[in-house]
């Protein structure tokens, strides 16, 4: 169209009072005449030819003094909505007004697109955000040119990911779009096969196993379809999906990806030396990406893992041949591999116990800190919530002033849904960081910091909540993050009393099981639902990423959830790990003891295992806590202190000695004591000492070479070679005589002697040795 017929269908499309309607023809008239000026055989290609895609000048500042009855804005909102032009995503972003959205609706008239855009403004949000989210809407199908009816989630997904770049990392806008896929699904707009929401569309569901092996580039047909039946096998015998994508990574990547690398025309697992020896140089070190190297960590892990992967084909063969039989190979890997893995295995389990050994007696001050965090900032919060804005107040020997609220901080959480009593304060005098109240927050930069209270009140309790639910279960941090209120159930015992329990569900060893809760643990449980439950409303129904299987739970009331933007959502791993370690960083600027420590949730679990165990709690009622199905795990996780062991051994004699009738611990006499030193001095024998019990005879008629209780001092060797001599010549005699009798005992002698006279050689070398060995550090 030329200029006059785009400004004539501007009335048709969009029509209003004489006045509007005349104010939005002059703005396309304006905005089509700027546009006139570059080259372009239309309108959208003169709009390339402009630059506005990627210009960092607003529109708006093509407007002059005299434009009150027309705007290069409205002009070129109009254009973009009669699809005259196909702007970027950027350009919208940064050009497009808030009511974009209205004349857009109104421009196509399609009865889909208002079917969609009712369901948007019925959801429980604030209308700013609804007008937030039909200007995405808008957004996505303007600048693909496309109808709604052609809006698929490939479409919807490349605008998220093309709006993310538009906006800063950590603008609010980002969110309605996630309330838009969440409409489409809901109005089965998109296929069954959607993901249910736009986050697990961004991430990726989970791959199949052909997947898995194919995205390390396995070249050869035969092996790549080896690993891929081996690893199909192995997920049939109960291996969860990150154990099997680890497994594909190790053997895939690792192992036969290198062994490309190295012999490109291998074709089957007969390994050479020279090719395992290239291989094992190779994967004893990482590679960055920027060529850096570093040792390999978990070798052995590796090791073992391909190990494995041979000696299951040999096993496996004989019951299928036709599949694994043309594959069976010997192993290159040695079985040293599995000793040294059960050395790396005791190592990491003296590595842990010592770390345990370390954080147990720090864990008390990290308890005393979060909950004195969290009274700080509630009683904060309570004293700023009774000044006026810009009154200053004084609270923990600190001033403050409460800051007021600006009209664009206000309009930015209204269109997140949030509420709007959001308090922020600024510190008026201390030095930096060396009041009680900066030190708690976490702030201190310099005076005058500012603080969100409501944030710091949220994250502080959810602080508290974690450590304490981590130390008062043993959890591990998979089954704390699946927690949720249908978890907490009550058991009545016969004598009427109720207990209240704990369900944990089936995580790593996928057995559910029963933590009795104590008052303490009680106590927190009630207070993340009370937090949760405030104003009468019932705990969010949220579903939860699992990080490891990556899929998506049910919706669930869980316990560890927060507000994202508007999104309720539950934590994740890598929030749980922030929030420990920020705690740590905090304890540490007051004790120095904490400096360089962190704890991490695993961490509580070791401690909460050796304190049940070291205070007397038998080993297997522990394992039934933790949820291990073998003692020796459990046994792995508790730590022995030097302290136990003594303590233990003396509670052990006292109760032994209980049970002892008392005259056999009455005073010695010193005719007994005579008696007990006679005994070891008539021990004494020419070769060395007797070794039978107190108080017994000897059971030998004292034939001490023959004697096993005789041990030969290694000094008196030369004694055992003269009586050697002494009795091969009296056999000589005794086999010139024939007295057959007495070369039985003289032979049965000598069998003696020569046995006692190797072992005493052998004490006489050790104890050569650790006099020449040097004392340890």
């Amino acid at each position: 169209m030329d200029i006059d017929a785009l400004v004539g269908l501007v009335g048709a499309v969009n029509p209003g009072s004489a006045s509007a309607v005349d104010k939005r023809r002059r703005s396309v008239r304006r905005f089509a005449e700027h546009l006139a000026a570059f080259p372009g055989d239309d309108w959208q290609q003169r709009w390339s030819a402009s630059g506005w895609d990627h210009s960092d000048e607003l529109i708006r500042t093509l407007n002059t003094a005299r434009s009150h009855t027309w705007s290069m804005s409205a002009g070129f909102k109009l254009m973009a909505a009669m699809r005259a032009i196909v702007p970027s995503v950027r350009a919208l972003r940064r050009n497009a007004p808030q009511d974009y959205h209205r004349v857009f609706l109104t421009i196509q008239n399609d009865p889909l697109l208002d079917r969609v855009a009712d369901r948007i403004r019925a959801s429980q949000m604030s209308h700013r955000y609804h007008a937030r989210a039909l200007n995405h809407l808008t957004f996505a199908l303007t600048s693909q040119a496309i109808p709604m009816s052609d809006l698929t989630p490939a479409a919807l997904l490349d605008f998220a990911f093309a709006y993310r770049e538009a906006v800063p990392a950590a603008s609010a806008d980002r969110w309605p779009v996630h309330l838009i896929w969440d409409v489409l699904v809901e109005l089965e707009h998109f296929p069954p096969s959607a993901p249910p929401t736009l986050r697990l569309a961004m991430i990726g569901s989970r791959r199949s196993i052909p997947q898995l092996v194919d995205q390390h580039g396995i070249r050869h047909a035969g092996v790549r379809q080896l690993l891929v039946d081996y690893l199909e096998h192995r997920a049939v015998e109960g291996m969860d999906y990150s154990s099997v994508d680890g497994l594909a990574r190790l053997l895939a990547r690792n192992f036969w990806g290198v062994v490309e690398q190295i012999n490109p025309g291998r074709a089957d697992l007969r390994l050479d030396e020279r090719t395992y020896r290239a291989w094992r140089e190779e994967i004893a070190v990482v590679r960055g990406k920027d060529g850096s190297t570093r040792p390999r960590r978990h070798l052995t892990s590796l090791l073992t893992a391909v190990r494995a992967f041979y000696l299951d084909l040999q096993s496996w063969a004989p019951d299928a041949p036709e599949r694994w039989a043309q594959w069976v190979a010997p192993c290159p890997v040695p079985i040293t591999t599995d000793r040294s893995y059960t050395r790396a295995r005791a190592r990491l389990t003296e590595r842990m116990a010592d770390r345990t050994r370390q954080l147990q007696p720090l864990l008390p001050l990290l308890v005393q800190h979060v909950a004195e965090r969290r009274r700080h900032h509630e009683d904060l919060l309570d004293a700023a919530s009774g000044a006026e804005p810009d009154a200053v107040f004084e609270f923990a020997g600190n001033r403050y002033r409460r800051l007021p609220v600006s009209s664009a901080t206000l309009r930015a959480r209204q269109l997140r849904g949030l509420p709007e009593d959001r308090i922020r304060l600024r510190i008026l005098d201390g030095e930096a960081g060396d009041s009680p109240d900066e030190r708690a927050m976490g702030a201190g930069t310099e005076t005058g910091t500012e603080v969100v209270v409501q944030h710091e009140v949220k994250r502080s309790f959810w602080t508290w909540a974690v450590v304490e639910v981590l130390r008062l279960t043993g959890i591990r941090i998979e089954e704390l993050l699946e927690l949720s209120q249908l978890s907490v159930r009550q058991y009545r015992r016969a004598n009427n009393e109720l207990v209240a329990l704990l369900v944990i569900a089936p995580s790593k060893s996928d057995r559910e099981r029963v933590i009795p809760m104590s008052p303490e643990l009680l106590h927190v449980i009630a207070e993340i639902l009370r937090h949760h439950q405030r104003a009468g409303r019932p705990v969010p129904m949220v579903r939860r990423w699992d990080y490891h299987e990556r899929e998506l739970s049910p919706p669930l009331p869980l316990l560890f959830q927060h507000q994202v933007g508007p999104i309720p959502r539950g934590f994740s791993p890598n929030y749980v790990l922030r929030v420990l370690a920020r705690a740590c960083e905090e304890v540490a600027a007051t004790h120095p003891g904490f400096a360089g420590t962190r704890f991490t949730p695993h961490d509580f679990r070791r401690v909460f295992a050796t304190d049940l165990v070291n205070n007397g709690l038998p080993i297997h009622i522990g394992a039934a806590l933790l949820g291990h199905s073998n003692l020796q795990t459990t046994r792995g996780y508790v730590a022995v202190f030097d302290d136990d062991v003594v303590r233990h051994y003396q509670q052990f004699l006292s109760r032994r000695r209980g049970l002892r009738p008392a005259e056999e611990y009455r005073p010695v006499t010193d005719e007994e004591w005579t008696e007990f030193e006679a005994h070891f001095d008539k021990r004494k024998v020419e070769l060395g000492s007797c070794g039978r019990p107190y108080a017994t005879p000897c059971a030998h008629e004292h034939a001490c070479i023959r004697c096993p209780s005789l041990h030969v001092n290694p000094t008196m060797l030369f004694r055992l070679d003269a009586l050697e001599a002494d009795l091969l010549a009296r056999r000589d005699h005794a086999e010139q005589q024939h007295w057959l009798g007495e070369l039985e005992g003289l032979d049965l002698t000598l069998d003696h002697l020569r046995r006692k006279r190797d072992q005493t050689r052998r004490l006489a070398v050790t104890i050569e040795q650790a006099r020449d060995r040097p004392p340890a550090r």
